[in-house]
């Protein structure tokens, strides 16, 4: 059952937006972290500088690190953890921008569950909003169809295991402290790291330089390139994913799901003005498709829920 948790929409999209706004810039660094180290060396050692931080937000009196339902913080963990692990898997097998845009099926998944397993009653507004988010992230990725492949399922599943973490976060864990979950989420992705790692020491891969080995790449001594990378994504990523959980606590998850959209719009600008990476006309027309749905979420979550149903 849902928990009985007041409700802000407009909080919660602002804690969205603002917790996608830094993703956006943060995750441009990935690629330079690619460089050097592996992901599982990349989540275990950002884990070890998350953890303290967290650790920190719970002294400034920002939350209990201590869970109270500990069962479906675990499993919101896990979840996470599989959606990440999926996702980053993908980047090894395709372009990011399949990738990405199979991950970005979420909120799709999130509609598809609170309304037919959950029951619950979603207005045509945001059923047409999420449809012209998703146009929006296919212009802005521009996926290739016509080369369709098995593998290109494996951020799809990404996208639903995250999808089921945004509606637990909701559903289970509203009462939760923010910070109890985010240091949940922290630990488990430090633990997947560490037996990555272990596995990949036990049997280990072709090396490949670069960011193509990424994936397969194990434990690098020599990481001194990577560390100031690491520590801007330990602390954004604490910053960010704090008010992302936080969002979802106090928001709707049929509706605050679509505010992560709003990644690609930071995202690709970031990297056009700092990478000098180019938008086409068709990525501009996805980025003024995703502004459009956040405006139409926003100007319904105003009007009174009967006028919605009654519409």
């Amino acid at each position: 059952m849902q928990a009985d948790t007041q409700t802000s929409p407009v909080l919660a999209s602002v804690l969205m937006v603002s917790a996608m706004a830094i993703i956006g810039v943060i995750d441009n660094v990935v690629i330079l972290v690619a460089e050097t180290i592996g992901l599982w060396q990349f989540h275990f050692s950002r884990a070890l500088l998350m953890l303290p931080l967290i650790m920190g937000l719970s002294l400034l009196g920002l939350g209990r690190l201590r869970p109270i339902r500990l069962g479906p913080v675990i499993l919101r963990s896990v979840l996470i953890t599989l959606a990440m692990l999926f996702y980053f898997a993908s980047l090894a097998l395709m372009p990011i921008a399949q990738a990405l845009a199979g991950l970005f099926t979420s909120p799709i998944f999130v509609l598809l569950i609170t309304t037919v397993a959950m029951k619950q009653r979603i207005g045509p507004w945001r059923i047409l909003a999420v449809a012209v988010g998703f146009a929006g992230i296919l212009c802005v990725l521009q996926p290739n169809p016509g080369e369709f492949d098995a593998k290109t399922l494996l951020p799809v599943a990404g996208g639903l295991f995250y999808a089921f973490s945004s509606v637990i976060t909701r559903s289970h864990c509203a009462q939760e402290s923010t910070t109890a979950l985010l240091a949940a989420m922290v630990t488990t992705l430090g633990v997947a790291g560490a037996v990555g790692l272990i596995v990949l020491s036990l049997f280990p891969g072709v090396p490949v330089a670069g960011p193509e080995g990424f994936v397969t790449r194990g434990w690098v001594w020599q990481m001194g390139p990577a560390i100031p990378w690491i520590i801007v994504q330990a602390i954004g990523s604490t910053i960010a994913v704090f008010m992302l959980i936080k969002s979802y606590q106090i928001g709707e998850t049929s509706y605050v799901a679509v505010f992560e959209y709003s990644v690609m719009i930071f995202g690709p600008l970031f990297a056009w003005r700092v990478f000098g990476q180019n938008i086409g006309v068709l990525q501009i027309l996805g980025i003024c498709l995703i502004a459009t749905t956040g405006v139409l979420l926003a100007w319904r979550s105003t009007r009174p829920a009967a006028t919605e149903a009654a519409s």
